[in-house]
């Protein structure tokens, strides 16, 4: 993990095998992270893309399958054009998803690194915290 890294995480009444089907299932997905489509074959060294808008704003951010080890960890690299920057691999994050047992619920945590200010790093935590917020209803209520 490089610069500074931003932190979430939420304990979710389900198995991990229910939690990572919601993580992985771009029909899931799109219910409780923005309304995003994402495409991905899922296999390492794949890319993934998120397609939708924000704010108002379409986008349509890449990145790559770093890690896919069901139900325990998934990471991928990330690119927003919306940013501003240039795409290059300075200017991408790497999000990991690590997803364990936690008596009869199921912890998920979440790290997004590359950060290059506190600002930064305090925006996409509370974006994250959004998103795992929506996924714990979401596979609760399902």
């Amino acid at each position: 993990m490089s610069g500074l890294v931003a932190k979430a995480s939420t304990a979710i009444a389900a198995t991990p095998e229910r939690v990572w089907k919601a993580l992985t299932d771009p029909a899931a997905i799109k219910q409780y992270f923005f309304g995003t489509n994402v495409e991905t074959t899922w296999k390492v060294g794949a890319p993934i893309t998120w397609k939708g808008e924000w704010e108002g704003r379409a986008y349509a951010d890449k990145g790559t399958i770093r890690t896919f080890d069901p139900p325990r960890t998934l990471s991928y690299t990330h690119f927003s054009p919306l940013a501003g920057k240039p795409d290059t691999p300075e200017n991408y994050h790497t999000i990991t998803i690590t997803i364990a047992p936690a008596g009869k619920d199921t912890r998920v945590s979440l790290e997004q690194d590359n950060n290059a200010m506190e600002d930064a790093r305090a925006h996409s935590q509370k974006n994250w915290e959004m998103v795992l917020a929506g996924l714990k209803r979401y596979v609760e209520e399902s």
